[in-house]
């Protein structure tokens, strides 16, 4: 690990730490004075006060009552120099138990090149099975934040190869991939009585191998056949909410991200004068690490229902490209 890494995770590290293990985190409602020279008493935001939609990225330590459903599709568009990949992403949770939550994350998308063809149609992304358990809850006055494990299965629904003169067909990895995550979060109360929610979320992923067969996500041409194993990967997201009132409220993402090396294998078959020719092949990605922040606004019509409008920027990294991700967001539960 680098030392740009050791940076990046210690800042995040320490931000959490200072505040969410603190025993002072939680500012008490000031008491009346008679004396005039003393400022006027600051009233606490109740916490049944903030309405909430949740930042962009970071996932929410809760789960959801039982017998409760949350339904918070995305929509957003990828830019990225000389494309546009636009898509949708939609979480559709339930409220199994107390305490465990599970789900689904259907995915869609279309891929714009500048210089080439473009996606024939809307496609099918990788599809996500989802279950989290809450391990202890924040409460008022206590440092404990709200906590949880979240388990994803992704499976590969989405087009990655055999992709013929249409790269921009792919819409998936191809490989089954599991994500391991723990979620935290917890709140603050600023000097003017409003809150301040944080989000401190750190996940891995692990994916199996794959056979890939001609063009594909991964750089292949037609006549390949042979096997990639994606690399693995680390996430971490700091993310906050100002509650501004009890309808508005402005979020901020700051997240980093590592991936391992992809290595793809295999053997690539050529017609030269008439006839096959096999030649091995082998391609590596090398690592790549990114840095990101996402600033938002998120308005709420209920305490069960709102809107977020938000842009995530990849400033880029090592065997990065920087991206700017648009994105709009309804968050309903019932």
């Amino acid at each position: 690990m680098n030392k740009g890494r050791h940076a990046w995770i210690s800042l995040v590290l320490g931000a959490w730490c200072c505040g969410a293990w603190s025993p002072h985190a939680i500012a008490q409602t000031a008491t009346s004075s008679t004396d005039p020279s003393t400022p006027p008493s600051v009233t606490n935001q109740s916490m049944s006060d903030a309405w909430w939609t949740g930042p962009m990225l970071a996932n929410s330590a809760a789960t959801l009552p039982p017998g409760h459903f949350l339904f918070e599709p995305y929509l957003y568009d990828i830019r990225s120099p000389g494309a546009d990949s636009f898509g949708s992403r939609t979480y559709i949770l339930y409220g199994l138990v107390n305490r465990l939550s599970i789900g689904v994350i259907p995915v869609f998308g279309y891929n714009h090149v500048n210089n080439g063809r473009s996606s024939s149609s809307i496609g099918f992304g990788d599809f996500t099975l989802q279950a989290q358990y809450r391990l202890t809850e924040f409460h008022p006055g206590s440092w404990i934040p709200t906590t949880a494990i979240q388990l994803q299965e992704t499976l590969p629904t989405g087009r990655y190869d055999q992709l013929g003169d249409r790269p921009s067909d792919g819409l998936g990895a191809g490989a089954y991939s599991t994500t391991i995550a723990l979620n935290t979060q917890t709140y603050f109360w600023l000097a003017n009585g409003r809150i301040l929610r944080t989000r401190f979320d750190l996940s891995g992923s692990f994916s199996r191998a794959a056979n890939v067969e001609g063009v594909s996500v991964y750089g292949t041409n037609a006549g390949f056949r042979g096997t990639v194993k994606p690399g693995t990967s680390f996430y971490a997201d700091l993310a906050f909410e100002y509650s501004m009132t009890q309808r508005w409220v402005l979020a901020l993402d700051m997240t980093y991200s590592y991936n391992s090396n992809t290595r793809v294998n295999g053997v690539n078959v050529q017609e030269i004068n008439g006839l096959p020719y096999a030649q091995n092949v082998t391609l590596n990605s090398g690592p790549s690490e990114a840095y990101g922040v996402a600033p938002a606004i998120e308005y709420n019509w209920t305490s069960n229902i709102g809107v977020l409008l938000g842009t995530r920027i990849i400033f880029g990294g090592h065997n990065t490209v920087g991206t700017v991700t648009p994105a709009i967001a309804l968050n309903v539960v019932y």
